[in-house]
């Protein structure tokens, strides 16, 4: 069994957690999970199952998108809601306040990763040093977000704001909402997510655990997604008679580039079927030296 699920991650199961579950379901050895959610998180996690756990890199990258809860004038030491309140202050502040603050925010922005992550540090998660009550320096980080808007504002004695934010890999949206919540000089900590949007896999497509169970108890497997469906490479493709060869390890020339495919970049390599006349996939290439090498056959 080899290609992806799109997973509709439920709040209080680890990324990993997900993956150990389909791996049981599906019986299958190697599956591996298209960025990371947090365990209070939910939405689309997406899980390359066997052959296509070698092709997850290249989903990583892509933009990812969330409907987020913003809380104000309280600030936690995981920067979400399930963390220990650090400071807690009534404030006055408006819907006009948030989304003049939130347009310095788009575009290039450099963020700290949280102490409660899983981002190393000489070797260690950042979260075993926070367990521990200590915090290390952790360099910045540029991401980017490339829309922020506005879904709805709520006055209250906290006030409230959910918002939907698209951005690229690597963004914590908890620290987004603290560095919010800093700019407004209230503080604020992230209450709610839920991602939406994983490069191509929306949550309207997304499929819950039960329906991934019903679904194998009928014999289907139309949860699975091609090995190279979502993959934003550029293609190259190779005759059908060169096939063969480009799994043995061979290189193509004499090749054509329909496009500027560049040197060492990774590309999708593909064929034509001889019987079907179908175009199907044959693994990852580079391009060097005028020709076409294989880099991950499948």
């Amino acid at each position: 069994m080899d290609g992806i699920v799109n997973v509709l991650k439920p709040v209080g199961m680890t990324s990993t957690d997900v993956v150990y579950w389909l791996k049981r379901k599906l019986k299958v050895n190697k599956a591996g999970h298209i960025g990371t959610l947090d365990p209070g998180a939910a939405g689309v996690l997406p899980i390359c199952i066997g052959k296509a756990a070698r092709l997850a890199e290249y989903h990583t990258m892509q933009t990812k998108a969330y409907r987020a809860e913003i809380k104000f004038g309280i600030t936690t030491d995981t920067e979400d809601s399930f963390g220990r309140i650090l400071t807690q202050t009534k404030t006055e502040i408006s819907r006009k306040d948030f989304l003049q603050v939130t347009s310095n925010f788009l575009g290039d922005i450099c963020q700290i990763p949280p102490m409660y992550s899983s981002v190393r540090i000489q070797g260690k998660h950042l979260y075993d040093y926070a367990r521990k009550g200590l915090e290390v320096d952790r360099p910045e980080r540029q991401v980017s977000i490339d829309k922020l808007d506005l879904v709805e504002w709520y006055d209250e004695e906290y006030p409230r704001a959910i918002f939907d934010v698209t951005c690229s890999k690597g963004t914590y949206i908890r620290t987004l909402c603290t560095d919010i919540g800093q700019a407004m000089g209230c503080g604020a900590h992230m209450s709610f997510l839920v991602r939406t949007c994983s490069g191509v896999f929306g949550i309207e497509e997304s499929r819950t655990f039960s329906e991934i169970e019903l679904m194998l108890a009928e014999g289907s497997r139309d949860f699975l997604y091609p090995l190279d469906f979502g993959l934003a490479l550029p293609k190259a493709e190779i005759p059908d008679h060169r096939v063969q060869a480009f799994k043995n390890g061979l290189p193509s020339s004499g090749l054509v580039p329909e496009e500027d495919w560049g040197e060492e970049k990774p590309l999708q390599v593909i064929a034509r079927d001889a019987g079907s006349g179908e175009m199907i996939f044959c693994g990852i290439g580079i391009w060097k030296e005028d020709s076409l090498f294989p880099y991950k056959v499948l």
